[in-house]
């Protein structure tokens, strides 16, 4: 009743932050979750991240296009199965380019509107590929093909500690879409891991994009809500897909 009377807005977080709500629809949420139970399948499929320290990390993730270990990436699970890792597939990438093009540029109808697969803002450069056309974000550079999607799959336990994504080399945006239970996102500074940092509710089909000022900031997920995830949609836990543009030659 509270949603149905204030609908959730698109807010900025922090400068480069930006969150949207609801971006992904029931019927994509579906097709993302079917697609990431085919990934998460062996060969280099979900795994537990082991961290250099001995501990491991509590949500479990897979990877495509790259594989990411700490603290680097390879063409191979090498801290897993040693398999080749999984291609990202062309409508993955275009769908974070249209999710930074929603996120900084004007309101859009998110990524269930008619036209291409993930939304309608695709455009094609000259050399026949897919890409995003510049228009200017606040010097926020959306440029480059987006290669590398790291998911993370958090049971009602897991944490994720605050963290930045600095293994990439391109300063592109980081595109994060969430599914199934809602959560707690804690998006700090760039400096520290500690305050100022700001709680932000992600729910199930919420876009959150961070680039420029705020590419580098400290991020984390200290709770997970059971139970929330929509009833149709099957899924006891959270998926977090976070997509990059790795940079790497």
């Amino acid at each position: 009743m509270t949603e149905a009377l204030f609908p959730r807005e698109r807010a900025e977080v922090a400068p480069g932050a930006v969150h949207v709500p609801g971006w992904l629809g029931p019927a994509r949420q579906r097709e993302l979750l079917d697609a990431c139970r085919v990934w998460a399948r062996p060969p280099a499929g979900l795994r537990t991240v082991r961290l250099p320290g001995g501990g491991t990390m509590t949500a479990r993730q897979m990877c495509l296009g790259r594989h990411w270990y700490p603290y680097g990436y390879a063409r191979t699970a090498v801290d897993g199965d040693g398999a080749p890792v999984k291609p990202l597939p062309a409508w993955l990438a275009r769908l974070a380019h249209d999710a930074v093009r929603d996120a900084y540029g004007p309101v859009g109808s998110g990524a269930d509107a008619p036209g291409t697969p993930g939304g309608s803002h695709t455009a094609v450069r000259d050399d026949g590929t897919d890409g995003i056309v510049d228009e200017g974000t606040d010097g926020i550079s959306d440029s480059g093909d987006y290669d590398i999607a790291l998911i993370n799959y958090y049971d009602v336990d897991a944490r994720m500690g605050m963290h930045r994504d600095s293994d990439e080399k391109s300063p592109a945006p980081v595109v994060s879409l969430s599914i199934g239970d809602a959560c707690v996102f804690r998006f700090g500074n760039t400096e520290t891991r500690a305050r100022p940092y700001t709680d932000v509710e992600l729910r199930s089909g919420d876009l959150m994009v961070f680039g420029g000022p705020s590419r580098l900031a400290y991020h984390g997920v200290p709770r997970i809500h059971p139970g929330t995830a929509p009833p149709g949609l099957g899924l006891t836990g959270r998926l977090n897909i976070t997509l990059r543009v790795s940079g790497i030659d």
